[in-house]
């Protein structure tokens, strides 16, 4: 089945359908990870877009119940260059076609990708419509025109309604490990996975939820933090209330500046606990610090974005999704500057110079992604551990 990709801007691609059919519109950017398709469709911080991968052939590996980061796919569309006709993977338990059909996403194969990213980068990021019902180019163009994206709140739409504690059977936070000769692993479940022991729980950690990935959960637990997680528009009143030891705040879709009431609720908890950042979470700390974001001509999107650690010298190759960026001339006085991305200088990562506060523009979980900057966590729990003995 034909499908036809329509940017606002009027350029068009036609395709081959897979996945459901349908028609899809929303925001369209570009990931240029290798890998981790399944984690890139079930990150909530895709929510309202059309994800295209640049790495030609995608699906070899299948899906599978562990590599996801939410409970469905987000995404609204997903474009490749090829589908991989045979998954090959041990842990599939299905194809991504089947994948996409079940949660009704369309999808469009055999275009030419390099020509779309090239075309994202030059004119910047736009809306696009995914379809395998209007053949009419300029009707699909209109479709893509008409699509809301810009200040939108997408955070409500992925926050959860209630709190609730993360993990309370001490299971889903286990970590996958490769079964070795020598390895008595903790647990395994019926389908060949092992898994490591988790260490004890040693703090009450607040995790605010703008649109979390289940990755960053997982790797709190693993760090020694006993997680409650709260809705997005909870008041600082109720989260401090819970008795946290620190807060976290997540990654999440959309614009920072449409989320006033999250720059509230952060500002009147800076200096009352410990608090650290990733992604949205850094550009809502930073708003709430006094500080101010804007829209990047097509964003960071990858498992190869380098960044460099001011106060070290130090390079990572990090894990980045996001389309916002921090204004590092709107950062007040009190606020440092910790990282910065090596392709265009972007902030990366701040901190409060008094206040236990930092935040971090990329993701130290990966999912998919490098490991250079899971140290992170630990960072965190060292500051909420000398943050309880100094009685804050």
């Amino acid at each position: 089945m034909t499908a036809l990709l329509a940017l606002e801007d009027g350029r068009v691609f036609r395709g081959e359908s897979f996945g459901a059919v349908g028609t899809a519109a929303g925001e369209i950017c570009f990931n240029t990870s290798m890998s981790g398709y399944q984690e890139i469709l079930t990150d909530p911080s895709y929510r309202g877009q059309i994800v295209a991968m640049t790495y030609p052939e995608i699906g070899n590996y299948g899906v599978n119940e562990l590599d996801v980061e939410s409970g469905s796919p987000h995404v609204r569309g997903f474009v490749i260059e090829e589908l991989s006709p045979v998954p090959s993977n041990w842990r599939s338990t299905g194809t991504l076609h089947d994948y996409l059909v079940k949660n009704n996403i369309p999808g469009i194969q055999g275009i030419d990708t390099r020509a779309l990213t090239r075309h994202l980068r030059t004119r910047g990021a736009m809306r696009a419509c995914l379809t395998t019902e209007i053949m009419d180019e300029a009707e699909a163009v209109r479709r893509a025109c008409a699509e809301p994206y810009a200040g939108v709140d997408f955070v409500k739409e992925v926050t959860p309604g209630s709190p609730y504690q993360w993990d309370p059977e001490q299971s889903a936070s286990r970590q996958w490990v490769v079964r070795t000769a020598n390895f008595e692993p903790a647990a395994a479940d019926e389908n060949g996975n092992v898994f490591a022991a988790l260490p004890p729980a040693s703090h009450k950690l607040a995790a605010i939820d703008f649109g979390m990935k289940k990755n960053i959960l997982r790797s709190l637990r693993r760090n020694g933090f006993d997680v409650t997680v709260f809705p997005a528009a909870s008041p600082a009143a109720e989260i401090l209330a819970s008795g946290a030891d620190g807060i976290f705040l997540s990654n999440g879709p959309g614009d920072p500046e449409a989320l006033a009431y999250a720059h509230e609720t952060v500002r009147q908890l800076v200096g009352k606990k410990p608090i650290f950042g990733i992604c949205l979470g850094h550009q809502v700390l930073a708003l709430a610090l006094g500080g101010k974001t804007f829209k990047l001509k097509f964003g960071h999107r990858g498992a190869n974005q380098p960044v460099k650690d001011l106060r070290s010298g130090k390079i990572a190759i990090t894990s980045q999704n996001h389309g916002y960026a921090v204004d590092p001339d709107s950062l007040p006085a009190d606020v440092e500057v910790t990282h910065v991305n090596l392709n265009d200088g972007t902030v990366a990562g701040l901190k409060h110079k008094t206040h236990r506060a930092f935040s971090v523009q990329y993701h130290p979980e990966a999912s998919p992604g490098p490991h250079d900057a899971d140290y992170f966590f630990q960072e965190f729990a060292k500051e909420v551990a000398a943050a309880k003995v100094a009685g804050v």
